[in-house]
Parts: C-alpha cells; structure tokens; sequence
C-alpha cells in the first residue's frame, strides 16, 4: 500500500548532475579572468584600427584579413617563426640529452649537491647571466647564432627537465634495473632499454615545457638574436613604435605566438596524467 504521506525527493545537493553542474560553473569563473585576455587579442587580430581603438569597446564589426597579411607579407614572419622553431627544438633536444642522465644520478645515486647547483640557476634572475654571456659570446663572435641562443636557454630549461624527470625516475622500481644488470646489462644499457621505455609520458611532458620555454623566451634573444637569428618574441617589437603602436598586427602577431603554447599546453595535460599513472609501477 502506497503511503500518501511520502513524498518523492527531487535530484538534492547529492546528485551527480547537479555536482556536474557546480563544478563547471567554478570551472568558468576560474577560467573566464584566464581566457578573456587571449579573446580579446584574437578579436583584435580581425579589427580594423578604428574598431580597435573605439569606445566603448566594439564587439560586433567586421572582420579583416588585413593585420595578418600585414604580419606574414610585410615583416617577415614566416622566417622569423621557423628561428623560434629551431631554437626551441634544440633546446628541447639538448635539454633531454643533458637533462634525463642528470637526473638519473640524482635519483639513483643522490646527487643532491649538483641538483641544488641546477636550482639555484633556475630561481636565480636572468639578467644575472645576460652580461656574462653577452661578453663572452661578443668575444668568440658568436652572437647572432643559434649556438648563443641554444646555449642561453638552457640555463632555464634544463633544470625544468632534471627537476621534473627525477621524480618519475625515482617511481621506477630499483628491482627491475637491478634484474637487467644481472642478465649483463650495463648502467647505461639500463638507462636506455629500461628506464627511458617506463618514463616516457614523463620524457614527452617535460620535453614540452622545454619547448614552451625556450619558445616564449625574450630577454636572452633581444640581446643575442640578429637578424638572422630573431625570435618570435622579438619580431613582435616591430609593430611597437616611439608614436604609434600598430594594434591590429600586434594582436595578430601575438595571436600566431600564442597559439602553439596553447596546444602544446593541451597536449603536455594528457602526458602529465599518464606520468602519474605509470608513478604507480609496483615491482
């Protein structure tokens, strides 16, 4: 017999909708202070200047092509964006070679001394290397080359790499590079066939904060960089004038540095979960 008394209870604090709901509304709040910036410059980037400058802010206008054309066809980008390309490859490259044995001994071996070393450079200030290295490099007429750059963004990068890597070295079990030596392996047989197999989302996330790094990377290659060798950062300073400030190629500019940092930040979310599951390796 039903009980007339009773009343069915509607979805509550407690249903998982509801719980879906709240925490995407906290997510766009959170989100909102982040992403509005970058949707503006991206409006901008299709502004005509008029529109850009009018106020009250314009959000419905009509779009042009104009600040782009201007930034790939007028100033060179293109080249200016396979620079920042190659010298945020080397610097990943280097900084994995340097940076995964570093860590390996720090992690097996307890080489805590020479970690500290490699922190400290990384809190230190940047401008603390600039004039050292500008001097040297002026000396051994290296400016304007992607060694000096290389060479200068690896003092930030590689310490990212080691720092990051010594904890997923440290979450691989002891026992299976012990079980590789026995079968006649050497250290850095072990390194290579065992260690680097069961690190790798870890390898693949830190390798892409390099690359963030050293792509975003200005006071090193305003100083060093050339024409030849000038940066993405540093080609954005053309649209910046004693007078004028070209806003709309500058948004555009911006908008095409932007946008690789953006995915490669998607992409370093997916490998830094899949670091922390293969943390959990039991022997």
């Amino acid at each position: 017999m039903v009980n007339p008394l009773k009343v069915e209870k509607g979805p509550g604090k407690n249903h998982p909708g509801f719980r879906r709901a709240v925490l995407f509304f906290l997510g766009v709040i959170v989100l909102v202070p982040f992403l509005f910036p970058f949707l503006w410059m991206l409006l901008g980037s299709f502004k005509q200047e008029v529109d850009f400058m009018a106020y009250p802010p314009v959000w419905v206008f009509t779009p042009t092509l104009e600040n782009y054309r201007n930034v790939f066809f007028e100033n060179n980008f293109g080249t200016f964006a396979i620079n920042s390309t190659i010298v945020a490859a080397l610097t990943t490259f280097f900084g994995l070679l340097f940076g995964i044995p570093g860590a390996y001994a720090v992690a097996r071996y307890k080489r805590t001394g020479f970690a500290l070393i490699v922190l400290a450079a990384r809190m230190a200030p940047g401008i603390a290397f600039l004039l050292p290295w500008f001097v040297l490099f002026v000396q051994m007429r290296l400016t304007n080359t992607y060694f000096a750059l290389v060479t200068t963004h690896l003092i930030f990068t590689l310490p990212i790499i080691l720092w990051m890597m010594i904890g997923f070295i440290e979450a691989v079990p002891r026992e299976i590079e012990q079980a590789a030596l026995v079968d006649g392996c050497t250290v850095w047989g072990s390194l290579w066939k065992v260690v680097l197999p069961l690190t790798l989302p870890g390898i693949a996330a830190s390798g892409i904060l390099c690359f963030i790094f050293s792509w975003n990377n200005f006071l090193f290659s305003v100083v060093l960089a050339g024409e030849a060798t000038k940066t993405l950062p540093v080609a954005v300073f053309s649209f910046l004038g004693y007078q004028a400030i070209s806003w709309g190629p500058l948004s555009a500019a911006a908008s095409i540095i932007t946008l690789p940092v953006i995915l490669l930040a998607l992409i370093v979310q997916k490998y830094i979960v899949q670091g922390l599951a293969a943390g959990g390796i039991s022997g």
